[in-house]
């Protein structure tokens, strides 16, 4: 049986007069909400168990009928002008599909899309596209698209050499300011220049860093794991053993 979505506004109506909870959100308290339905969207797609990403989409959408409904009690717009304004914008920025345009492939759609996207934000500068990009992004995502921008007007290297050759640079300056026991801001700053360097390799292979950091993290926890269950085979606990012992586990769960 379908629900309809006017269905779920009047529920959203309800919670907001009736439910202690649900009446004392405001957008700020909600954002820790918003963010974590995102990622849980995301973990369903990765996980491909499409019961929990119907569900989790479903969570999601729910919190951008409740930022709608704050937004109507306090007389900015409610969630009909959200989905109208969503509704106009595909069709502006959709010129080959709803205009004259005649695009053949995904590349020149999305280089039509920035171009839209720049005159309606009235962007025009590099820096201005990339002042844009939301400070709230993980770090290194927003590296990526920092240095996408810059790249497409030829501020890059010419090889995924000269981005390692970089890597390897801000690694020995880091060392340099290790030895000479520099400020804490100092060494912070060194070892963003380091990540900086890194996505900048990554994005040379077409590689998300953001996602391959996640799977690096993935694979830690599997391999720790597999230290602590063979520790806890020999009756001990973790720091009852050597770190050389640790490494011994650490090589074999690599192996396994």
């Amino acid at each position: 049986m379908r629900a309809s979505f006017d269905k779920l506004v009047e529920i959203m109506d309800i919670l907001r007069n009736k439910c202690p909870w649900d009446r004392q959100q405001t957008h700020e308290s909600l954002k820790k909400y918003l963010i974590e339905e995102t990622y849980e969207v995301i973990e369903a797609i990765d996980e491909k168990d499409f019961e929990k990403l119907k569900e989790e989409l479903g969570d999601l959408l729910l919190q951008v009928v409740f930022h709608a409904k704050i937004a109507q009690e306090n007389g900015r717009f409610d969630i009909y002008e959200v989905v109208y304004d969503i509704c106009q914008k595909m069709k502006r920025r959709h010129t080959h599909v709803f205009g004259s345009d005649n695009f053949s492939t995904a590349e020149e759609v999305l280089q039509n899309w920035d171009k839209i996207k720049n005159n309606e934000k009235e962007i025009e500068t590099i820096t201005d596209s990339m002042k844009r990009i939301p400070k709230h992004l993980p770090a290194l995502m927003r590296s990526f698209k920092v240095q996408e921008k810059a790249a497409k007007v030829g501020f890059d290297w010419g090889s995924y050499e000269g981005a390692l050759n970089k890597l390897y640079e801000e690694i020995e300056e880091l060392k340099e300011c290790l030895s000479k026991n520099d400020e804490k801001e100092k060494i912070e700053e060194e070892i963003g220049d380091i990540l900086f360097a890194v996505v900048n390799i990554a994005r040379f292979f077409d590689v998300d860093p953001e996602e391959a950091l996640h799977r690096t993290v993935k694979k830690f926890i599997t391999r720790f794991s597999y230290i602590e269950e063979s520790v806890s085979k020999q009756g001990k606990k973790l720091d009852e053993i050597s770190l050389e012992d640790m490494d011994k586990f650490w090589e074999e769960a690599k192996k396994v």
